[in-house]
């Protein structure tokens, strides 16, 4: 261990907090043209800060969208690892904006939280590394590890340009190992493994009756109403149970084993009561909510519209109606099979008298897990616990990172998920916020692991 970098970061932390608020203050909203400016500055401050930190071959590399901050740094020798570091600098909107506490971007704190759009997704988390990078450079003149750092501007947006840019650069992002700290933790204070990620899919559902809405006193009980036969095709999809009932949906599910049951047991449970305001939980059939939430698949409708949605009634048959379905993936499940058989389905339980067209979604990602018994996750683990003072956890989680599943596709390296949000973050809400707290630890626990690698 480093205590000349943990020194470093103990004694420069106003510096840091106040280097971190010059990023946190650029607007870098990815998906609002009014900030393409603002996504430049962004990137003109990851590069800077690179080259600041003695990093070679700094630049920001053109992907047809916002740039792509890419640097080496080959200084700890030949026969150091090198890690791929992927992050990114772009944010979220902020709408709705009478909704924040404080300006989005004039970063404030408050109860020993950093107040910001990006604190923790993710350029809170991206600048923890960098700012670790420097405690080593300016305390030790090297760095323990060689580095590869990937940070883009398309996160937000789907990361538009990135797969291929990692598929057709192959050699360039080659490396022994990824670290990426986009995610977070179980609990506040309470260090947490990522092991796992579910893959993402989805489909839209169109269906289309009469070419104009109709008079339903003239026409009910001759025209099939799309909403209702749109209803019907839903409710073919999943039963009371929670379990997916689309032919051959399950086939391919890797199964939950006992060993990671108990592993899932061991984490602290959220209150849904509490964080969702519901009354009971509702998990498929034979699990409990921890278990389907973090590995076992999911079937979501996000959103129906048809018909009338204004005040009081209008009595029509509408001429369409729409949904839009999600699906969240585990191991074994690969993302266009399981959209053909959503289509496959729909289109065998679609009633008489209406058409129904089924668009899929662009963006779908499969499932990530790796081993927690491998060397690179034990030490992540053991520097966690040495930071934080607990022991830690391990988690599959019910979200999705793309960029995982791409990196694993293209270089076949294991993935480390270092991430220290915690689920009050607010990511992507108004108020969205960092514990100071995480800060200080998720620094510490990166130097830990930095000198753990070197061993």
């Amino acid at each position: 261990m480093s205590e000349k970098a943990l020194s470093y970061l103990t004694n420069n932390r106003a510096e840091l907090l106040e280097r971190l608020n010059q990023f946190l203050s650029i607007p870098s909203v990815s998906a609002e043209s009014l900030h393409k400016s603002d996504i430049s500055e962004a990137a003109d401050f990851v590069e800077n800060y690179l080259k600041d930190l003695q990093f070679e071959k700094v630049e920001q590399m053109d992907t047809g969208g916002h740039p792509l901050v890419y640097a080496e740094y080959n200084g700890a020798g030949p026969d150091a690892p090198t890690v791929l570091f992927y992050g990114h600098y772009d944010v979220q909107p902020v709408d709705p904006i009478d909704l924040w506490d404080s300006e989005p971007f004039k970063p404030e704190v408050r109860n020993g939280r950093l107040y910001a759009r990006g604190s923790s997704d993710d350029k809170g988390q991206v600048f923890m590394h960098l700012a670790v990078f420097e405690a080593y450079v300016k305390t030790e003149g090297k760095l323990p590890v060689n580095v590869k750092v990937c940070i883009e501007g398309e996160e937000e947006i789907g990361s538009e340009n990135l797969y291929r840019i990692l598929h057709e650069e192959s050699d360039k992002f080659s490396a022994d190992f990824a670290v990426i700290s986009d995610s977070g933790m179980v609990a506040k204070n309470q260090p947490t493994i990522l092991y796992g990620l579910k893959g993402f899919t989805g489909i839209e559902i169109n269906v289309t009756g009469p070419d104009h809405d109709l008079h339903s006193g003239m026409y009910g009980g001759a025209v099939r109403n799309p909403i209702m036969a749109l209803n019907h095709i839903l409710a073919s999809m999943k039963n009371v149970d929670e379990e997916i009932t689309v032919d051959g949906f399950y086939d391919d599910v890797e199964p939950l084993t006992d060993e990671e049951r108990e592993l899932i047991d061991q984490v602290q449970g959220e209150d849904y009561q509490e964080s969702t305001g519901i009354k009971e939980t509702a998990s498929e059939k034979g699990y409990t909510a921890k278990e389907h939430t973090m590995a076992r698949p999911t079937f979501e409708i996000n959103g129906m519209y048809g018909g009338y949605q204004g005040e009081g009634t209008k009595t029509i048959i509408p001429s369409s109606a729409t949904a839009k379905v999600t699906c969240r993936l585990v191991p074994g499940q690969d993302p266009q099979k399981v959209q053909q058989m959503l289509e496959d389905h729909v289109k065998k339980v679609t009633p008489s008298g209406v058409t129904v067209e089924v668009v899929k979604e662009k963006l779908s990602a499969k499932a990530y897990k790796v081993e927690p018994n491998n060397p690179l996750i034990q030490k992540a683990a053991k520097s966690y616990t040495k930071a934080f003072g607990k022991e830690t956890v391990y988690v599959r989680m019910g979200g999705s990172i793309p960029v995982v599943e791409w990196i694993e596709a293209i270089y076949d390296i294991p993935i480390v998920l270092l991430g220290f949000g915690t689920p009050d973050d607010r990511l992507h809400s108004p108020n969205e916020s960092f514990p100071l707290d995480s800060f200080d630890k998720g620094m510490e626990t990166l130097v830990h692991y930095w000198s753990e690698i070197k061993r």
